[in-house]
C-alpha cells in the first residue's frame, strides 16, 4: 500500500510540474529562482546524506541552507548580467552620439563650403507672383518679418538664442 501511495504522489507531482501545456506562454524563471530550486534540492540531498541519525531533519536543514545559498548565487549572476547589458547599452549610446557629432560636423563643413545665396530671395510663390504682376519687388526686411533668423538651421549641436538650454548655460 505504501508503494502505491508513493507512485500516485510521484505521478501527481510530475503531472503538475510538466503538465499544463495548454497555457499559451510561460514566464521564464529568474536566475534567483533557478538557483534557489537547485540549491534546495542539492542541499536537501546533502543534508539527508550527512545526518545519518535523522535524515528528515538533515534534509530540511540542508534544503533551507542550500536554497539560501542558491538564491544568493542566482542574484549574483543576475547582477552580472544586468551590468553587462548596461555596459553594452552605454557603449551603443556613445557610438550613436559620436556618429551624430561626426554627421553634424560634416553638415557644418558642407554649409560653410557652399556658395553664398543671393541677398534677397523671394519669400514664397505669392510674393514672386505679385512681383511678376506688379513689377514691384517687396522690401527685404518685410519678407522675413514673420520668421526668426536661424543661421544654424539643421545643426543639432546649436540651440536657438531664446531656448531654455542656452539661457541656463550663460
Amino acid at each position: 500500500m505504501k508503494k502505491a501511495t508513493y507512485i500516485i504522489s510521484l505521478i501527481l507531482i510530475l503531472a503538475v510540474a510538466f503538465g499544463n501545456s495548454a497555457q499559451a506562454q510561460r514566464k521564464p524563471w529568474s536566475p534567483q529562482a533557478k538557483g534557489a530550486v537547485i540549491g534546495t534540492g542539492v542541499g536537501a540531498a546533502a543534508g539527508a546524506l550527512i545526518n545519518k541519525r535523522n535524515r528528515v531533519v538533515g534534509g530540511v536543514v540542508g534544503g533551507v541552507v542550500g536554497g539560501g545559498a542558491g538564491y544568493g548565487i542566482g542574484k549574483h549572476i543576475d547582477n552580472k548580467n544586468k551590468a553587462r547589458i548596461a555596459a553594452a547599452n552605454r557603449a551603443a549610446a556613445e557610438r550613436a552620439a559620436a556618429n551624430r557629432a561626426a554627421a553634424n560636423r560634416a553638415a557644418v563643413a558642407r554649409r560653410e563650403a557652399a556658395p553664398a545665396k543671393s541677398a534677397a530671395p523671394m519669400a514664397n510663390s505669392l510674393v514672386a507672383t505679385n512681383a511678376a504682376v506688379t513689377g514691384v519687388t517687396p522690401a527685404p526686411y518685410a519678407m522675413g518679418a514673420a520668421y526668426l533668423p536661424n543661421e544654424s538651421y539643421g545643426d543639432h549641436t546649436t540651440a536657438y538664442s531664446t531656448s531654455e538650454y542656452r539661457r541656463k548655460s550663460w
